[in-house]
């Protein structure tokens, strides 16, 4: 049985047990999560989809961790004009383990 959930502007195709980093959310380590925004629902015989999200499908997951991922170097510069600009940056993300799917 899988899922395709949308959380934090992506979609993500998940199973039971599935571990996945979503966007950020405002949970603490060990709290349990719902998400109710589930697009698609799909067990060995039947397939489920939704307009847009499918009515009665819950996807619940618990927060492990809050993490951030590795720094992406953003660089600017042009050409013969001794212009440089460098700036990093590091995404924040929150690491779920889908526990069950519910629908």
């Amino acid at each position: 049985m899988y899922a395709i959930i949308e959380t934090g502007g992506k979609q993500y195709r998940v199973q039971e047990g599935d571990i996945i980093r979503v966007e950020k959310l405002n949970f603490a380590d060990g709290e349990a999560i719902k998400f109710d925004k589930v697009l698609l629902v799909a067990n060995d015989s039947n397939l489920n989809v939704g307009k847009p999200y499918v009515d009665g499908a819950v996807v619940e997951a618990t927060v492990e961790k809050q993490g951030k991922n590795k720094k992406v170097i953003i660089f600017k510069y042009k050409a013969k004009k001794d212009y440089r600009n460098k700036k990093g940056h590091r995404q924040p993300y929150t690491q779920v383990k889908i526990e069950k799917i519910v629908g």
